[in-house]
């Protein structure tokens, strides 16, 4: 059965009594729209099973999410295809059905994803992080969505990084300062990309165009090379993503949690020996091997 899908003021659930039973994803949603009353004053509010989204009064489903329109048209007790709220009840669509694939992966109960109406709206509520080149960014407890990046994506783009960055949100990446960059962000990208029907060419395309000109990283990408304006920061990424997507290849999907797992908690190179039984140069020769061999040979 599909889930009942509802909309509503956000002003309505903000004036309502401090003692009224809210859920957790309410709550967050008040919280943030108490910070900000400039940019959510008058927002809408979106919930589809675990996922909620915070709506700017400012903000253009439309154009945040072009093709939406069509896909809404059947929902229980929504609007006319096509209106404000059916835009949003379909990205609300979105989110859990990318919420729903990270879960298969690493338990996420629900999130808070924010929708603001502009990139400058956006980088208020990503401060100190910045949102340049990006179309989405995972806090904390919640994801916000950059609408003049994220306009720009496909459909599987959307689907892509909404999963990534909900993983983020999952594992807890932002409070885990210690924990090494390819390894955060490449297990994102390995859960995004996860049944794409992407091939690693395309994914991996700069990089891929690197390797067949018989360029090859000697090391595993550090924090530096994931940072906003970095030279090779997609390279970055692509690389990442290959080092999780061979650990799930070789040695199994639940091979890879645990080793997030583990460097997470604890020691990220002891991590390495105990997971895989590896150091990481013999890991990054073998990253490096299977690189050459996925987008080099006929893959």
């Amino acid at each position: 059965m599909r889930p009942r899908l509802t909309a509503a003021l956000l002003a309505a659930v903000l004036m309502a009594s401090a003692s009224a039973p809210v859920d957790d994803l309410l709550a967050r949603a008040r919280v943030t729209a108490r910070e900000h009353p400039g940019i959510w004053t008058g927002a809408t509010t979106v919930r589809d099973g675990g996922s909620l989204l915070l709506i700017a009064p400012s903000a253009s489903v439309a154009a945040i999410v072009p093709g939406t329109a069509t896909t809404a048209s059947d929902q229980e007790g929504g609007a006319e295809a096509g209106t404000g709220d059916d835009l949003a009840v379909a990205f609300a669509r979105e989110v859990e059905a990318a919420r729903r694939h990270v879960n298969r992966v690493w338990p996420i109960a629900g999130v808070v994803v924010l929708v603001p109406g502009s990139t400058e709206e956006a980088a208020v509520l990503a401060m100190p992080a910045g949102v340049h080149g990006m179309a989405a960014l995972a806090d904390v407890d919640h994801v916000i969505v950059e609408p003049a990046g994220f306009a720009r994506l496909s459909e599987v783009g959307r689907r892509v990084v909404l999963a990534h960055e909900l993983t983020h949100v999952a594992t807890g990446a932002a409070v885990s300062p210690d924990m090494p960059m390819w390894l955060v962000e490449g297990f994102a990208d390995y859960v995004g990309y996860l049944g794409s029907g992407l091939t690693d060419r395309r994914v991996a395309a700069e990089l891929a165009a690197e390797v067949r000109a018989g360029v090859l990283p000697r090391e595993l990408p550090g924090r530096a090379a994931f940072k906003a304006g970095a030279a090779r920061l997609a390279h970055a990424y692509e690389e990442a993503w290959l080092a999780c997507r061979y650990v799930a290849e070789r040695y199994g999907q639940e091979r890879l949690i645990a080793l997030y797992r583990e460097a997470r908690d604890g020691d990220p190179e002891e991590a390495m020996a105990h997971v895989l039984g590896l150091s990481t140069a013999e890991f990054t020769e073998a990253w490096r091997d299977y690189m050459r061999r996925r987008l080099v040979g006929p893959v």
